[in-house]
């Protein structure tokens, strides 16, 4: 049996930006935190390197400004850029507070900070802080854990949202949301839960390519509930790619953190020839879509599946004990980097895109609010500067509680809700359409709107995404949602959102690379999406 469910607060989504948010908003309040599987099945989990923050006395925040608006490619907006570091070094103090194990530097000095830091591409000061090399673990598990101490918060997983509700949907006055559908794994039964405000933390939407760093997760979910609420959205075309994820046969979705290089790691051909001097004076330093598109070419150009990446000159002992995850795990799979290379393939990593939203996470839509992965506040640009990304999820997911607390007198809960209407439905005896559909999805993104695109490729995604789409959306229609169903559905929502982006944008710019248009624009503008507008309307269930 269905059920009603009242929140306060209602947070999508039990990473980082998630639990931040949760964890800031006033202990009177009812909140809930959604997982769609385990808690740790998120990417803050499987984060490596660390959170970008202004904490040594060398360091400035005009630096970081600087770092972050390069990496950017002239299209971040400066006004976010700087909010976000400006309370970068609070919100490392607040996880410091929390109980966050960052790892200590070797020189304890009682007057100084006492944390090492690490630099990564397009740094110029060591301002990563981290926790060896497990840093989102770290973060993931101290923050759930404080999250189990308020009695104010449930947590519930194995809980798939479908589909916000909204009170343009119900043909209701304003323009808020009210909630969201959720289908409870556990019950197989879609509850309806009425919110105050509701929380997208829903991280990004990696898993549309074929090769990805991320958990299986990472569908979009947030992103394109938003969309087929009314939500804007924008820079979507910008999909960063890793440089160095691990090239094995059973090494499902491992990363090599950018740490490496940041500590000495060099890309090599097989013949243990450097090549980056040949693309970028920076070398293995250069922002993530440099060195992802120079391994691109290097692979294309000599035929081979791979590169690679060596430290094995850095001292046995070092490797082991700042990069104790990596070394294990390739060593699990016969690879000692201490004497070995590391064989590596670029995969599709962060989507800088996303929910566009204001300084407090906000979206067009009120009392709606998109955080970390899912959103797109303006601070990434055309491509994220690294460990930029958990600085903002700590950073959004405190501005988001701080406004929810300051508006929350004036909210009201929802009335009523109506229950999901699954009347005109029946079990499925198709999956299979499901997984040759998500599969076909992924291998055409990949090979149409991956690393280089170019316009030809850009219209053969969109043809076959809108043959898809119309296929997913019979598929729902008549069938009763499962797991499955509702992340390609999302995933395919997602992908014609980036290919119309992709199409929009006439120019090379960051992570957008098109042969057609090489040259970038003097005049830097953002991609931004309004439904029924300049983007695709989307047919949804009557009560979705």
């Amino acid at each position: 049996m269905s059920q009603h469910i009242k929140h306060d607060v209602l947070i999508i989504g039990s990473g980082a930006a998630g639990l931040t948010a949760a964890l800031n908003l006033p202990s009177e309040l009812k909140v809930a935190v959604i997982s769609k599987g385990d808690f740790a099945n998120g990417s803050t989990y499987w984060a490596q390197g660390g959170v970008a923050a202004v904490l040594d006395e060398a360091d400035s925040v005009d630096a970081h400004l600087d770092d972050t608006l390069i990496a950017g490619a002239g299209l971040c907006d400066p006004d976010a850029v700087r909010f976000t570091i400006e309370n970068s070094s609070k919100a490392i103090h607040w996880l410091i507070q929390q109980g966050v194990p960052f790892t200590p530097t070797d020189n304890i000095d009682d007057s100084s900070f006492n944390f090492h830091l690490t630099r990564e591409g397009g740094h110029s000061f060591r301002r990563i802080i981290h926790a060896a090399d497990a840093t989102g673990a770290a973060i993931f598990k101290t923050l759930l854990e404080q999250v189990k101490q308020r009695s104010n918060i449930q947590l519930l997983d194995n809980q798939v949202a479908l589909d916000l509700i909204t009170s343009n949907k119900l043909k209701r006055s304003g323009n808020q949301c009210l909630g969201a559908y959720i289908l409870n794994l556990k019950t197989q039964q879609v509850d309806t839960h009425a919110a105050r405000f509701t929380v997208l933390a829903t991280g990004g939407a990696a898993k549309v390519y074929l090769y990805t760093s991320n958990p299986d997760g990472a569908s979009g979910d947030g992103i394109a509930m938003a969309w087929r609420a009314g939500c804007q959205v924008g820079n979507l075309e910008f999909n960063q790619f890793h440089p160095t994820c691990l090239y094995h046969p059973q090494a499902k979705n491992f990363l090599i953190s950018e740490a490496l290089r940041g500590e000495g790691a060099l890309l090599r051909l097989p013949n243990g020839e450097p090549f980056m001097q040949r693309f970028d004076p920076r070398l293995e330093l250069a922002p993530r879509d440099i060195v992802a598109r120079a391994i691109d070419h290097e692979m294309k150009r000599l035929g081979i599946d791979c590169v690679y990446l060596d430290i094995s000159h850095k001292p046995a002992d070092f490797i082991k004990s700042h990069f104790p995850t990596i070394y294990q795990r390739c060593l699990d799979f016969s690879i000692d980097i201490t004497r070995q290379a590391i064989p590596v393939v670029p995969a599709a990593h962060y989507t800088c895109g996303g929910v566009k939203v204001d300084q407090h996470g906000l979206t067009n839509i009120n009392n709606l609010y998109a955080i970390g992965e899912t959103s797109f506040t303006g601070l990434h640009g055309a491509n994220r500067l690294a460990s930029n990304s958990l600085l903002e999820c700590i950073v959004y997911g405190q501005s988001s509680a701080a406004h929810i607390s300051q508006t929350f007198e004036a909210s009201s809960m929802p009335e009523q809700l109506p229950t999901w209407d699954a009347s005109q439905v029946t079990d499925s005896d198709e999956d299979v359409i499901i997984a040759h559909n998500w599969d076909e999805l992924r291998r055409f993104m990949w090979n149409y709107v991956g690393i280089v695109r170019t316009d030809k490729r850009l219209l053969r995604a969109l043809h076959r995404i809108e043959l898809l789409l119309a296929e997913i959306h019979e598929f729902y229609s008549n069938y009763k949602v499962s797991r499955d169903l509702i992340e390609l559905r999302n995933l395919a929502q997602v992908a014609e959102l980036i290919i119309r982006c992709a199409i929009e944008r006439k120019e090379s710019r960051g992570l957008h690379f098109t042969l057609d248009h090489p040259e970038t624009k003097t005049q830097a503008i953002d991609t931004v999406l309004t439904p029924g507008v300049n983007g695709q309307s989307v047919k949804i269930r009557a009560n979705a």
